[in-house]
């Protein structure tokens, strides 16, 4: 048997993260470090971001995928991931990154969403952080998937200064803390990109010790 989270078999010694966020990219190699690969940051590569079309995380994490594996020759791994607030309908979404504008930064984004919920009650502020994780072969063969859903509340004001994107006013239900106030080993094994990211290495795990035997 594999053990979960140790690749074997027929898996290449690098794979390409697509993604230009640093903060996104430092989490995704903390949360990759038991594979037995080198993982790379696409712009090392000299690879721009692919444009985000797609309607759903899953749509917009294989675009990634398949744009960083396309244009390196290497497999590919990219998650694309947001906000889910209830009060909005869902918004921002897949539009977390970009809600205020496409030159928004996470400060803007605050802004806009704690305006946007203003005089909301805290019991109706509930929202989740959901993520979906690709993996691409160069051959461009069947993606591999996984997900992950963390739940919690909206505060109304910036907690902490650790985090990125919408981390300071996200609360964690657990342990009463934004997501910008736990640490980074805290955070990994509580939120969405944790849960998706390790989802997806059992899921290489399978495939790969599969094409072993």
């Amino acid at each position: 048997m594999t053990p979960p989270g140790k690749i074997v078999g027929k898996m290449v010694e690098k794979i390409v993260i697509a993604s230009g966020n640093p903060g996104k990219l430092e989490e995704i190699a903390r949360l990759l470090r038991d594979l037995r690969v080198e993982v790379v940051p696409q712009s090392s590569l000299g690879v721009e971001n692919a444009e985000e079309t797609g309607e759903t995380f899953a749509e917009n994490a294989l675009i990634k995928a398949r744009h960083a594996a396309a244009e390196t020759g290497l497999p590919a791994i990219a998650d694309d991931s947001g906000l889910v607030v209830d009060a909005l309908g869902g918004r921002p979404g897949v539009l977390s990154a970009r809600y205020s504008g496409l030159a928004a930064t996470a400060a803007d984004n605050i802004d806009k969403l704690l305006d946007e919920l203003d005089g909301v009650q805290p019991a109706a502020r509930t929202a989740a952080f959901e993520c979906v994780a690709c993996f691409v072969a160069p051959d461009d063969a069947e993606p591999i998937y996984g997900t992950g859903c963390w739940a919690g509340r909206i505060l109304e004001a910036r907690r902490g200064g650790g985090g990125f994107g919408y981390d300071p006013v996200f609360l964690d239900p657990a342990s009463g803390k934004s997501a910008a106030e736990l640490t980074p080993g805290e955070k990994d094994r509580v939120s969405h990109r944790g849960q998706a990211l390790r989802a997806l290495e059992r899921a290489l795990a399978e495939r790969f010790a599969g094409d072993a035997r």
